[in-house]
């Protein structure tokens, strides 16, 4: 550009503002949509399992059975598990957060096959809380097992009297040896005193 050459005012940074906003608000407008195409399909399968969530024990409060709202909205069944829809829109993904990473319990398009996915899980998840209850507990994942425990046989008991009395003896024995060391060290160590005492105590 030469130096006399004049910008043109059809490029000024409030178009280049109003251009950038425009592409915003299209982005957003895709993302709106996104979201909402999301939470429809997601209120369809909580529609499709609301009898299950329904026949749940009241006094069971570890499940949450809501859409939550947000980029990516989820239909929870518990604090580690919930329903979210894939990028295409039409795929339902059943999810559980394990220790190990988020792990995939069902994956389909098909809806009714989710809804069985969750039905299931609700269902191992209330059977395992009654055995809990009931004293013995087993995973539901088909292959884990819990390691059985034998129960511990009562040790032997001896006779307290028999105890009692090895005691005794063991402490008397070391009473003893204690005092033949130190009467051995004391004729030791005065030995010439005493050798000197018998001497004059003769006649």
């Amino acid at each position: 550009m030469d130096a006399g050459e004049k910008i043109d005012p059809s490029n000024k940074l409030s178009d280049a503002i109003r251009d950038v906003k425009n592409a915003f608000a299209d982005r957003d407008d895709v993302v709106v949509d996104m979201r909402e195409a999301h939470r429809m399909r997601l209120d369809l399968l909580a529609a499709e399992l609301a009898p299950v969530f329904a026949d749940v024990p009241a006094d069971m409060d570890s499940f949450d059975f809501v859409v939550s709202s947000g980029l990516q909205p989820r239909l929870w069944i518990d604090a580690v598990s919930h329903v979210a829809m894939g990028r295409d829109r039409r795929t339902y993904r059943f999810l559980k957060d394990t220790r190990i990473g988020r792990v995939v319990l069902a994956e389909s398009t098909e809806m009714k096959l989710v809804a069985d996915s969750v039905t299931r899980y609700v269902a191992e998840r209330i059977v395992e809380r009654q055995r809990m209850m009931e004293g013995g507990v087993e995973p539901a994942v088909a292959g884990m097992k819990r390691a059985e425990v034998a129960e511990a046989e009562p040790p032997l008991r001896s006779p307290q009297g028999s105890n009692g009395w090895s005691a005794f003896l063991s402490g008397l024995g070391l009473i003893a040896a204690g005092a033949l060391v130190g009467l051995a060290v004391s004729i030791a160590l005065f030995w010439d005193r005493l050798v000197a005492i018998a001497l004059s105590l003769r006649p």
